[in-house]
């Protein structure tokens, strides 16, 4: 009995979360070219965090602390 509530919990909290997010979520998954500033220069990895912007120090030139991507999610129910 309990495998079927635990089941239950885990689908209703999916698509609450769907709902809540209406099918989009962000990504930091990106090229460097696409990236939108989103701090300062010397922002660390914890303040750009804070500010739910996505961090990645590992490309020089281009923004370290940068806008996540909304993508859409295409669900096939």
């Amino acid at each position: 009995m309990e495998y079927k509530v635990f089941c239950t919990l885990v689908i209703t909290l999916m698509l609450g979360y769907n709902v809540l997010t209406q099918g989009v979520f962000e990504t930091c998954n990106m090229d460097p070219k696409d990236r939108l500033n989103c701090g300062w220069s010397g922002i660390t990895e914890q303040e750009c965090q804070r500010r739910n912007c996505c961090f990645d120090s590992s490309v020089r030139g281009y923004p370290w602390c940068f806008s996540p991507r909304k993508e859409i999610e295409d669900y096939d129910c």
